[in-house]
């Protein structure tokens, strides 16, 4: 797999969401061990951006936002689920993509749950339990050898999506309560491990 460097990142969150589909995450846990996910589903997040973390400017909270490509922005909501976002653009410029869900080929070791391996990663709170993201991550770089890195897409994978037997759709973003008519999410279709279709 080819690691995917912080200057790929280095675009606008609406150009790099729907290209990370089908790159991989991978997360190298405390004690070695790895988890490795295909990105299937993805929300875009930027400047002039209603819904955005950032439209207000920067606070404590979200001043990962600005920080350069390729650096981790994890926030909590509802007091209890974590968001994982991978940061875009230039710094200063407040862009990322929410990871909403992956696809696991395997189960994680150790991880004992009654839900099927394509529903475990199905959605940000989800993913985040499964890959035991929170909020010490936040702020730290994307890089092979830390504690979370992305590898692009296989050529298997973009072959079959310029053959068309994969498809990509794009529409608007969930959970939200402004900027619902933005079309800033994208999942890979028929992938079970989405979390709404």
């Amino acid at each position: 797999m080819t690691i995917v460097e912080p200057e790929w990142l280095a675009r606008p969150s609406t150009e790099v969401a729907p290209a990370l589909i089908g790159c991989a995450l991978v997360r190298q846990l405390p004690d070695g061990q790895r988890i490795r996910g295909t990105i299937v589903e993805t929300e875009a997040y930027g400047p002039g951006d209603p819904a955005s973390h950032a439209s207000r400017g920067r606070t404590l909270r979200n001043q990962a936002m600005f920080g350069p490509p390729g650096t981790i922005y994890v926030y909590l909501i509802y007091g209890m689920y974590h968001c994982f976002n991978i940061v875009t653009d230039r710094p200063g410029v407040a862009s990322a993509v929410l990871i909403r869900a992956l696809q696991l080929d395997i189960m994680p070791p150790g991880f004992q749950t009654k839900e099927k391996l394509a529903r475990i990663a199905a959605g940000p709170g989800k993913l985040c339990r499964t890959l035991q993201i929170d909020r010490t991550l936040n702020d730290r770089p994307l890089q092979p050898g830390g504690p979370l890195w992305l590898e692009h897409q296989t050529p298997e994978f973009q072959q079959q999506l310029d053959q068309g037997t994969l498809s990509i759709v794009q529409t608007n973003r969930i959970g939200i309560s402004v900027g619902t008519d933005l079309l800033w999410r994208w999942y890979l279709a028929n992938s079970p491990a989405i979390s709404k279709p």
